[in-house]
């Protein structure tokens, strides 16, 4: 006979509630709302407002200085039991807060079922959210800063090394190597930034004192659970507090454009790497081969990066459904934002080590790359900003260019090709320029060192040491 629809757990010591029912949960009710396997990992914050809420009860008095000592002894020696990788589950063990209630009932007897005054598993649950992120959210804020930092080193390296540079994938005008990964440490960085103010809105809310929904009759201090734990300030409504996964949804936003801008970077890895492109290569480290052709050398690791960020931008997606249509305040659908907040930020843990090491072993054909600079029609724009120069409205200047493109095009020559007498004789107000002045205007190395404004392609290393500033 099927045991989906039977009673599931001798007791109800590893879950929050009970009393009022007759018997115990379903197997099936119960395996679809248990929560240990996700929320397991939030144990030391958990335990950490554990010990505030604690020291909340001795000073209302609900505790005596002997509970207070018992339970906060008993605190330390569960975390010492996470700490060590010892603590012992049961199968009667919904979540993190009633597995830690259960151990600590188990070594207090009845002192220990003290601690649950005045406290809810709503407001417990999203303050352990809140503080699990924002450590999260520092530990990847430096692993964000490490793929940056791998960038300005590479961008610094090939500060001078001319590159095309492209609009809607054909070349548009000369840059730098630099200058192309430069742009993605900027991207970076704003992304740094994002990560930060995250953090900030999270740690300025504290949502404990709230209860279940709508705040406590003990006189229990907010306040004081803020300073304890590191909060700036306190929710100011306490429906508000218990219901929000703001803070979830902005941190997943943040991954996401983390996840899109780092498969945008893969992309030009990928496209670099081919044998079309031939201008990088990846090193051993981070290529992969094929398991038929022998000669396959494959940018596997960029490739699955790029990947990732279709899982990234998933998980926002599915926090903003599951809150979409929720009247307030707390709705059990919620157990599900933590499966969705834990794979993103696991999959962002993945990915920077691996984008990291993936830029710093690349390797550059500078010699390559610089013979494509100039070509595709590249220095247009900068004939026709000669032009201008001379006092040619813009207007004439490109039609003139774009008739100069033409012409040579039809010859099967690029305009690189012409020499500068023959560039003076197709557009006669340049007549006035000297051979060397002709020269360079067809010279994507002067072409570059003409872009010398601070965000232009002449000034990378000026560029990289303010993008280093940025994120110190």
């Amino acid at each position: 006979m099927s045991t989906e629809n039977q009673p599931y757990g001798a007791t109800s010591a590893g879950r929050l509630w009970g009393a009022r029912f007759s018997d115990g949960p379903a197997q099936a009710a119960w395996e679809l709302g248990v929560s240990i396997a996700t929320d397991h990992r939030m144990w030391p914050y958990d335990l950490a407002s554990s010990t505030a809420h604690a020291d909340e009860l001795l000073r209302i008095g609900v505790l005596t200085a002997a509970d207070h000592a018992a339970i906060t002894g008993a605190l330390d020696t569960i975390r010492e039991s996470f700490a060590l990788g010892e603590f012992e589950y049961t199968p009667d063990d919904e979540d993190i807060h009633g597995a830690i209630e259960r151990r600590l009932v188990e070594l207090l007897g009845e002192t220990g079922g003290r601690l649950r005054a005045g406290r809810s598993r709503n407001d417990q649950v999203i303050n352990d959210a809140r503080l699990w992120l924002a450590q999260a959210i520092d530990d990847q804020r430096a692993g964000l800063k490490h793929v940056i930092t791998t960038l300005a080193d590479q961008a610094a390296l090939h500060a001078e090394a001319i590159a095309p540079g492209f609009t809607h994938l054909q070349r548009a005008q000369p840059v730098t190597i630099g200058h192309h990964l430069a742009a993605y440490g900027w991207m970076l960085a704003r992304d740094l930034d994002r990560l930060h103010d995250c953090k900030d809105r999270i740690m300025a809310v504290s949502p404990l004192g709230s209860g279940a929904l709508a705040g406590l009759t003990l006189p229990l201090d907010p306040m004081q659970y803020a300073q304890a734990l590191g909060y700036t300030g306190i929710a100011p409504n306490s429906m508000d507090a218990v219901a929000d996964r703001d803070f979830m949804v902005e941190y997943l936003a943040a991954v996401a454009i983390i996840g899109m801008h780092l498969s945008r970077l893969c992309e030009d890895i990928i496209l670099w790497s081919s044998v079309e492109f031939g201008w990088a290569r990846c090193s051993d480290a981070f290529s992969t081969g094929s398991s038929i052709m022998p000669q396959k050398r494959n940018p596997d690791i960029a490739e699955l990066v790029r990947g990732k960020a279709g899982r990234l931008f998933g998980a926002v997606q599915a926090l903003l459904t599951m809150c979409k249509g929720l009247p307030l305040t707390y709705n059990r659908d919620l157990q599900e934002d933590k499966v969705v907040l834990f794979d993103a930020a696991d999959t962002l843990d993945v990915v920077l080590p691996a984008v990291a090491g993936m830029i710093e072993g690349l390797t550059f054909n500078t010699t390559h790359v610089a013979a494509g600079a100039g070509g595709g029609f590249a220095m247009a724009t900068d004939i026709a900003e000669a032009l201008v120069r001379a006092g040619m409205p813009f207007r004439q200047a490109h039609e003139v260019v774009g008739s100069l493109v033409a012409s040579c095009e039809a010859e099967g020559i690029d305009i690189i090709d012409l020499s500068p007498a023959q560039l003076a004789e197709r557009v006669p107000a340049l007549q006035g320029l000297d051979t060397a002045a002709l020269s360079a205007l067809v010279n994507p190395h002067a072409g570059v060192a003409r872009r010398n404004a601070p965000n232009g392609a002449g000034a990378v290393r000026e560029q990289v040491v303010r993008l280093r500033a940025a994120i110190s």
